[in-house]
């Protein structure tokens, strides 16, 4: 997909805060600092639209990226961050699960894993989430520039098996910093959206 056009067009943390687009939105999970802001500037083409962070757990809304008019990518708060208090953790629980069962636009969800690692409980839980309530799943293994490309597979595979991944699920490797893996992933999204 050409990006011609990106803009963040609101953060909300309450269904009456949710944007009303009329495009499919496309939800955006994973680990506090796996890269999900990372991920979304290089797909939308844009340096720093998506605020990167050395600091994790610093999206605490949900945030809708408009693309080219015709969809939306949201990008809801990482998980697994122990600094957060228990009280956040929760309401940041209530405000993810209110959004992905309740919202009629959401097409699809995005998985972003670090390729580096064995998935976490975190992840586990998370992907087990998605099929439980039949929200359909794309995984992005990111950081792939930062194994050689000989090993990748054996990633991919660990990614796959930890997960416990039901086969007609997408496993994709990805960089933020070199954009491997964009067209497929831009496809996979395609045929969630279209």
């Amino acid at each position: 997909m050409k990006v011609v056009e990106a803009e963040i067009v609101t953060s909300a943390v309450k269904p009456h805060q949710y944007p009303e687009l009329n495009v499919p939105e496309i939800a955006l999970a994973g680990r506090s600092n796996v890269g999900k802001s990372s991920f979304i500037n290089k797909m939308i083409n844009r340096r720093n639209l998506a605020r990167t962070s050395q600091k994790p757990g610093k999206t605490q809304t949900l945030n809708f990226y408009l693309i080219n008019q015709e969809l939306c990518f949201v990008d809801v708060p990482g998980y697994g961050y122990a600094k957060v208090s228990k009280a956040d953790r929760e309401a940041w629980g209530r405000m993810i699960e209110t959004y992905f069962l309740e919202r009629e636009p959401l097409r699809g969800a995005i998985l972003i894993v670090d390729m580096r690692h064995e998935p976490t409980k975190d992840d586990i839980a998370m992907y087990d989430w998605f099929k439980h309530f039949e929200i359909p799943v794309i995984v992005i293994a990111t950081k792939a520039d930062k194994i050689p490309k000989g090993k990748r597979q054996k990633h991919l595979k660990q990614v796959k098996v930890t997960l416990n991944m039901d086969p007609d699920d997408v496993l994709l490797s990805f960089s933020a910093e070199t954009g491997e893996g964009k067209d497929a992933v831009w496809q996979s999204i395609k045929k969630l959206v279209y």
